[in-house]
């Protein structure tokens, strides 16, 4: 069963295309299953749409979520639309999502950190003013938001883990034992990890994912599209570094559930 469930579309401000050219593209690529997963509001934020550029506003949601529902009746019988959402994982404002998401049926919410430690994911020109030493303090606080973010409770699967790997030169040479404790956390909280293939540089490495096979940690697949014509990009490719580290199964979600599916290299 082919299938993908990180994708995007022009509401969040910075993603091409329409939810229906997603689904479409899904079709005509052959997936059986398709998971519309578009950047939450801000929603502990007072202002409607403070990040035009990052997120929908947070109005807008409801008719996010209805078109998706409307459009998985309409492709019923063609492709298995599901209801996600990629939500940040931002400390002190996680009962707040908490609530307003359990407001709907969704089938899986993806925690990704985009921000930590007051810096984004993708400044790499911080990273380049930094000493050794405090490019390593701050791997550390980024494993540490991932292992509060598992601790949450409220993610299904963990977004782009290690995805500071593709911005920040250098990152995977620095060793931490933070990456361990953070791989057990995530295992013994029973959170899946996506093979995100946004870049060509997937995340998490074979290295990481590895060590989470070792530990006992789920796994899914999402593209991360912003294009339509990115859905599904390196399934196969994925499904055969996987398999080769030793996954036999991986992960879809439905209404909260996990469905662990055959993996076949």
């Amino acid at each position: 069963m082919k299938f993908d469930l990180h994708t995007h579309h022009a509401r969040c401000g910075h993603a091409h295309g329409h939810i229906r050219d997603y689904i479409a593209a899904a079709v005509g690529n052959g997936l059986s299953c398709i998971g519309i997963s578009d950047h939450t509001p801000f929603f502990a934020e007072k202002e409607d749409h403070p990040a035009p550029e990052a997120s929908m506003a947070t109005s807008e949601f409801p008719a996010y979520v209805r078109e998706v529902l409307e459009l998985k009746r309409e492709f019923a019988g063609q492709i298995e639309v599901l209801l996600g959402v990629e939500a940040d994982f931002i400390p002190g404002s996680v009962d707040v999502y908490r609530k307003v998401l359990n407001d709907y049926s969704l089938d899986y919410i993806i925690g990704s950190v985009h921000d930590f430690a007051g810096v984004s994911l993708y400044d790499a020109e911080h990273w380049e003013r930094l000493t050794e030493a405090g490019k390593l303090e701050l791997k550390n606080s980024y494993y540490d938001y991932i292992s509060r973010s598992a601790e949450t409770g409220l993610f299904d699967i963990l977004g782009h883990v290690d995805a500071l790997n593709r911005y920040f030169p250098g990152y995977s040479n620095l060793y931490t034992e933070a990456a361990e404790r953070t791989l057990r956390t995530i295992a013994a909280h029973d959170v899946a990890i996506e093979i995100n293939s946004s870049d060509d540089l997937w995340v998490p490495g074979p290295d990481l994912l590895e060590r989470a096979f070792y530990y006992g940690v789920k796994v899914t697949f999402g593209s991360d599209a912003h294009e339509p014509a990115r859905v599904g990009e390196h399934f196969e490719a994925v499904a055969r570094q996987l398999y080769d580290i030793g996954y036999r199964e991986w992960a879809v979600f439905k209404k909260r559930k996990r469905i662990m599916l055959p993996l076949e290299r």
